[in-house]
């Protein structure tokens, strides 16, 4: 099991739970850019903690605190038991997914289709805080289908409050739960950022963060600015993690901040180790691919890994081919 959790702090900045993305390899090379924002697992269903294998699907490094355990359900009493499991793992905080519009996740109803159960959520939440010492979160949409946001929203937060809970991450988009994909559900429907902010002023007692369509640190700022406790980045932090994550502590008023040749430096004892335990390259190196975006040799150090991590034997020796492709590029560009 992990040591006792750290001082988290504010929420000011999260990584979202993002299914196949936020493993605990992308955790760990995440927290080597920043030591302050909070790290989401990707969701886990709370029956899959009661009768999977509980080590493969909790387990995780002590390095990558703050970090939050998201749970997908609708049954209290299995919520309660999952909480109860993963009390002994020490995670930082336990958050309820009421937001993913997966078919998968629709059929076991759980996910964004709970915005029209605010009852049951309640039910839920009040049965998990009953089995941990850590906060019960909920990260929700701004309602589902035809529903008014601008009507349930107000509604949804203030059930949730009345049962206890603190922290809402509001992602602000509708999900429609037919006839739009999971991706489409991302991009489609408009995001209305004054509607969150307006729950923040009616609210001013909770801790109240805002999810979708933020892509930089400076965007973030502004947000913050605005009142908002906290911002979470979802897609942004895992395409382009140099530029979204890197200098992120700054939020805090901590200088950490090092540069991606650093963040690569610091992987290798990691890789290697994963390498020696009889694991794969690419389930480290794929998170691994945006770290240059932008910058001169992005292209080709993601061509690099991406082409070599398939090969037999691929080792540290890819990584310092990738490296040298970038630096050739940025040498290039200063003899220009």
């Amino acid at each position: 099991m992990t040591e006792a959790p750290k001082d988290v702090g504010s929420h000011r900045l999260s990584v979202a739970p993002m299914m196949d993305w936020t493993d605990r390899h992308c955790r760990y090379f995440h927290r080597l850019m920043t030591r302050r924002a909070m790290l989401y697992t990707e969701m886990v269903t709370a029956p899959a903690i009661i009768h999977g294998p509980k080590p493969r699907l909790l387990n995780y490094s002590d390095a990558e605190h703050p970090i939050a355990l998201q749970l997908g359900g609708s049954d209290p009493r299995e919520l309660a038991q999952a909480t109860a499991i993963a009390r002994d793992w020490r995670y930082d905080e336990i958050n309820l997914n009421c937001g993913c519009p997966s078919d998968r996740v629709q059929s076991g109803c759980f996910g964004a289709v709970l915005m029209e159960r605010p009852a049951l959520v309640a039910d839920c939440v009040a049965a998990m805080q009953a089995e941990t010492d850590v906060p019960v979160t909920v990260k929700c949409r701004i309602g589902v289908d035809d529903q008014e946001p601008a009507e349930i929203l107000p509604r949804f937060i203030e059930t949730l409050a009345g049962a206890g809970v603190r922290h809402i991450i509001i992602h602000a988009r509708k999900a429609w739960l037919q006839g739009l994909s999971p991706k489409e559900n991302r991009e489609i429907p408009p995001l209305d950022y004054p509607l969150v902010l307006r729950m923040k002023q009616e609210f001013p007692e909770l801790t109240l963060c805002l999810n979708g369509g933020v892509a930089t640190l400076d965007q973030a700022k502004e947000l913050l600015d605005q009142g908002l406790d906290g911002v979470m980045i979802g897609r942004a932090a895992y395409h382009d993690p140099g530029n979204s994550l890197i200098g992120a502590d700054a939020l805090w008023g901590d200088s950490h901040a090092p540069d991606a040749f650093a963040v690569v430096a610091a992987m290798r004892p990691y890789i290697a180790a994963h390498l020696a335990d009889g694991g794969r390259m690419h389930q480290i190196t794929r998170h691994m691919l945006g770290l240059f975006t932008g910058r001169p040799g992005g292209r080709h150090w993601r061509r690099v890994l991406s082409e070599g991590v398939a090969r037999p034997g691929a080792s540290l020796d890819l990584i310092d081919a990738a490296l040298a492709e970038v630096q050739g590029r940025i040498a290039d560009q200063a003899g220009a």
